[in-house]
């Protein structure tokens, strides 16, 4: 359970520190800012994340789900607020980076992590 759980912290800092080459509205400065904004942003999606939808299920139904676009984006913006080293130039730019950081992150995932479930 904690190799996994490290191998998806491991696998989530690969993914933000690549976001660069692929969205040039983020910037990564290290491998450590990347390892922190990844559990910065692993747990804020796992404890805040939660509430928020909870909070915005009446507006996220009537946009039919694309409301949580926004509210990944605006989780994502906060975390570059508050971790040294991880920036984004605006909120749109937190909106597509945290887009492209998702599907990074599950392209690894599935490749890395296909293994140990057979």
């Amino acid at each position: 359970m904690l190799i996994r759980f490290l191998l998806a912290w491991l696998i989530n800092a690969v993914a933000l520190f690549l976001l660069p080459y692929v969205d040039p509205w983020v910037t990564v400065a290290s491998p450590r800012a990347a390892m922190i904004a990844a559990l910065v942003l692993g747990l804020i999606n796992a404890l805040v994340r939660p509430i928020f939808v909870l909070l915005t299920l009446p507006v996220t139904i009537l946009t039919l789900g694309l409301f949580l676009f926004i509210l990944n984006g605006f989780l994502f913006w906060a975390v570059a607020h508050w971790v040294e080293g991880f920036t984004v130039t605006g909120f749109w730019a937190a909106v597509l980076g945290a887009i492209i950081y998702s599907i990074i992150s599950w392209a690894l995932s599935a490749l890395l992590l296909k293994s140990r479930k057979a």
